[in-house]
Order: C-alpha cells, then sequence, then structure tokens
C-alpha cells in the first residue's frame, strides 16, 4: 500500500513525498507516489508513551486485562500505537498481580502494543513521593525488583530509584544491567545524582516534579542529568511545568528529551473522583489532584495532547516529534523497531492535519481510526 503528498517525518525533518508499506515501512521519501491522498497531512511515526499509569476509568496496576484493553484503544485512536503500562508504589501482592495480567495482555487490532513495563516505585523517597503511598514505599531490594520482573516475563524496561536511600547506588549498579534505572521521586543533591548515573542510571523522571528545584549553589537532579548526558521525562500540559520551563527543557536537553502523558484514570473522562495507585484523586477543570490537597496527581491528557501544547508552548515540531516517538522508543530498547518511519520499522504511524490533529491511524499496516483516506 501507498500514501502520498505528505509531509513525511525522517532523519529529524519533514520532507515532501509519501510511504509504501505492507505490516513494515518498505519506503518513504519524495519517490513514492500513487496511492490513498495525504491531503498534505504531516506522516509522523506512532506516538510510544513510556509513561501512562491509566486512563479511561482503568489503570495498568489493577491487573485487570479488560482494563488493559480499554487503554490500549484508547491510546492507539488518538496516536499512541506502542505504550509502557506504568505501576505505582504498591504492595509486592498487588505489583505481582499487574505484572502477570501485563505479561498475559494481547492488544486489540485496534490497539496500542505493550513494548515493556515502567516500575516507578515502589523504590522512592518518602519525603519526594508525590501522589504516591508514603507507607507503601521500600528501600531499593534487587530480589523485589527480579522477583517482579520474572512475574512480568521479563517485560521490565524502566524502573525510577531514589538514589539517596540505602542501597540504591548497589541496586542501580546490579539492576541497570537489565533495565534502564530512571533517578526520580527523590531528595538526591547533585552529587548524590551524579554517583547513581555514574552507577549506571541513564533517565529522570518527569524532571522537575518529584525532585528538588534547581538553583544555582543546588542543581539537584535536573543538572546531574544534563551533565551525565541522560534522557529526560517532562509532562507538557502546562500544568506540571510552566511552558517557559518546557521550552527551556528543550534547548537544554535537545534530543535526550522525552514526552510523556503520566496519565492517570481520569485522563478521557470528566471531572470528577477517581484513584491514582489507590490514593483518592479529584478532576477538576482538567488538573488531578489528591483529593482535598493542592498536589498534582498524574495528568488527564493523551501524549498527542501533550505534543500539541509542546508546540504550542515553543518546541519546534521536529523536536517534539522526536520526543515523542524515537527518543522514549531508544529509553526502552526498542529504536529498532519502533519510533522512526525507517525501512523494515513497523508501520505504525499517525497523520496530523495543519492543526496536529489525527487525521488517521495505522497499527502494522492497517487504519484503526480516522476518516478513510482517498486514493488521488
Amino acid at each position: 500500500m501507498r500514501i502520498q503528498n505528505a509531509r513525511v517525518f525522517t532523519g529529524g525533518a519533514f520532507a515532501r513525498g509519501g510511504i509504501e508499506f505492507t505490516e513494515t515501512v518498505t519506503a518513504t521519501g519524495a519517490g513514492v507516489s500513487g496511492g490513498l491522498d495525504a491531503e498534505d497531512c504531516y506522516l509522523i511515526p506512532g506516538l510510544v508513551d513510556i509513561h501512562s499509569h491509566a486512563a479511561v476509568g482503568a489503570d495498568a496496576s489493577d491487573g485487570e486485562p479488560e482494563g488493559l484493553e480499554r487503554m490500549a484503544r484508547y491510546y492507539a485512536a488518538g496516536g499512541v500505537t506502542a505504550w509502557c503500562p506504568t505501576t505505582m508504589t504498591l504492595t509486592e501482592a498487588e505489583l505481582t498481580r499487574a505484572m502477570r495480567a501485563i505479561r498475559d495482555f494481547r492488544a486489540p487490532q485496534d490497539g496500542a502494543r505493550v513494548v515493556g513495563v515502567n516500575l516507578e516505585g515502589p523504590f522512592l523517597s518518602r519525603e519526594k513521593c508525590g501522589a504516591q503511598d508514603p507507607n507503601k514505599v521500600r528501600a531499593p531490594d534487587e530480589a523485589l525488583f527480579h522477583r517482579l520482573n520474572e512475574a512480568s516475563g521479563g517485560m521490565a524496561r524502566l524502573i525510577t530509584v531514589a538514589p539517596e536511600t540505602p542501597g540504591a547506588l548497589d541496586f542501580i549498579r546490579a539492576v541497570s544491567r537489565e533495565c534502564t534505572v530512571s533517578l526520580g521521586h527523590t531528595a538526591a543533591d547533585y552529587d548524590t545524582a551524579m554517583a547513581a548515573y555514574e552507577a549506571g542510571a541513564r533517565h529522570a523522571t518527569h524532571l522537575y516534579n518529584a525532585m528538588p528545584p534547581l538553583a544555582h549553589r543546588a542543581p539537584g537532579v535536573i543538572a546531574a542529568a544534563s551533565d551525565a548526558g541522560a534522557t529526560v521525562e517532562l509532562i507538557s500540559d502546562g500544568l506540571h511545568v510552566h511552558p517557559s520551563v518546557v521550552r527551556l527543557t528543550h534547548r537544554l536537553f535537545g534530543d535526550k528529551l522525552v514526552l510523556i502523558s503520566d496519565s492517570a484514570r481520569c485522563a478521557g473522562m470528566p471531572d470528577g473522583e477517581y484513584t491514582l495507585g489507590g490514593q483518592p484523586i479529584t478532576l477538576k477543570d482538567g488538573k488531578a489532584t489528591l483529593r482535598g490537597t493542592d498536589t498534582i496527581a498524574g495528568s488527564a491528557i493523551h501524549l498527542m495532547e501533550g505534543l500539541r501544547r509542546a508546540v504550542r508552548f515553543g518546541v519546534p515540531l521536529e523536536a517534539a516529534v522526536t520526543a515523542a516517538t524515537l527518543t522514549p522508543a531508544r529509553v526502552v530498547g526498542k529504536q529498532g523497531e519502533l519510533g522512526s518511519l525507517e525501512q523494515g520499522r513497523r508501520a505504525d504511524f499517525v497523520l496530523l492535519d495543519a492543526a496536529l490533529n489525527v487525521r488517521a491511524v495505522f497499527l502494522g499496516g492497517r487504519q484503526i481510526a480516522g476518516a478513510p483516506l482517498e486514493m488521488r
């Protein structure tokens, strides 16, 4: 099959041309013509959300196959074609149940594929636990990680650790050989964070949130991530981080930037009362908070909306697309199959109109959302 008359995103830039594909991409560029008409849309890889807890009333921590299916369809319809279900700080029994459900889950044909598990906890700082349950926080435990990874069928791709906690550096040295270790939910200073990066960590969880701020005499995790060349997550909803800081972070980290949704059960739902990791939250006017507090509790956005807002805040479209596709694919070791439109990659891609609204979504070469494209 072919699609022509598009602005195709390849090599970090847009160029006029088309795409030829079966289940995988066979060709892209100006030489592809004929077939379905993209009507001058942007043609980008499917988005990869490596940090999303929940949506449409379901949560990855529930351990419910029906909820995972509902989330997968919600993500895919909006342009996320691959995701990492992200768990919270819970008991071992609760996490084991979630891991097994994710292990056994097979996405429907119109649902985003699971490409790994993101364990956001339980090895966090009580001081910076945010919307996580402080009563379930534990010191880093390599044996527990292995048990959970085994329960997931070896799908652990990302784990957040507070590096100042007892045993954290030894944990990072061991676990970083098996999955990406991220620093987050931490009160660590610069030196401690640098020691963690030197021990093998290479990522930072939702930069700025649940960590000390960047100060000129106490630069903390943020500056350490920059010095270490780490990749960093950013929630670009305009609530977690000021738009000016979104622009600044793009300039500081460049192609190390990863856009995430960090979405909670309330994403895609009306204002009301919900939960996140067992904690009660309230969604009002698009902002999710722990009930009765001002503590932000995840987001209510789809990653595609985060991309649109990042562009609206001043991040170049090309950089925003990279931050939502290829860079997150690299973080979880899936850049060989996801995140780009190179020949041989899965034919997971999205057509966006001039306002960056979704025109069509293709999964494995099949259109699963959007209006039918016409032949030209």
